[in-house]
C-alpha cells in the first residue's frame, strides 16, 4: 500500500508538512461545507477469495454512503470509524455475502497499518509532521490498542 495522499508525492515542488497543512487550514474555516471521506476496501480476501462480489455491485455501497451523508442513522461506530450497520447495504440478490467478515476490524492488522503510516510519516515528513496528522495517528492507535 502506497501511503501518499492524493497520490501527488512525487510531483511536490515543496515542503509536504505545508501541503499538508494548506489541506488542513480548509477545516478551520467555517464557511465552508467540506466533502465526507469515506474509505472503501474493495479487495478484501477471505480464504483466497474476494468477499465484495466486485465491481458490478459498487452501487450498493455507493447507495450506503450517499444515505450516510443525507444523515441516515446507518453506521456503526468502531475503533477506526463508521462502519455499516448490520442490514444498511442492500444484498438483495447477491446470495451469501459475509457482512460480517467484510466489516471486521482486525486490531493486529490495523495496528501493522499504524506502525507503517508512522514510518511513513517519520521518513517523509521527519520534523514536519502537522500536528493534527500525529494526532489522529495516535488516537486510531489508542482505539486499537483499547480493543479487547
Amino acid at each position: 500500500i502506497m501511503h501518499d495522499p492524493f497520490a501527488m508525492r512525487p510531483f511536490f515542488g515543496y515542503n509536504f508538512g505545508e501541503y499538508l497543512n494548506h489541506w488542513l487550514s480548509f477545516g478551520k474555516q467555517d464557511d465552508l461545507k467540506l466533502p465526507q471521506i469515506f474509505h472503501v476496501n474493495w479487495f478484501r480476501k477471505e480464504g483466497g477469495k474476494f468477499i465484495w462480489p466486485g465491481f458490478g455491485e459498487n452501487s450498493r455501497v455507493l447507495e450506503w454512503i450517499f444515505d450516510r451523508v443525507d444523515g441516515s442513522d446507518n453506521g456503526e461506530v468502531t475503533p477506526i470509524g463508521l462502519l455499516p450497520k448490520e442490514g444498511s447495504i442492500n444484498t438483495e440478490g447477491l446470495g451469501r455475502i459475509d457482512m460480517d467478515a467484510l466489516s471486521s476490524v482486525n486490531k493486529e492488522e490495523w495496528l501493522a497499518e499504524c506502525d507503517a503510516i508512522q514510518k511513513y510519516l517519520n521518513e517523509q515528513l521527519p520534523h514536519d509532521t502537522p500536528k493534527e496528522v500525529q494526532q489522529e495517528l495516535d488516537n486510531l492507535r489508542s482505539r486499537l490498542t483499547s480493543m479487547s
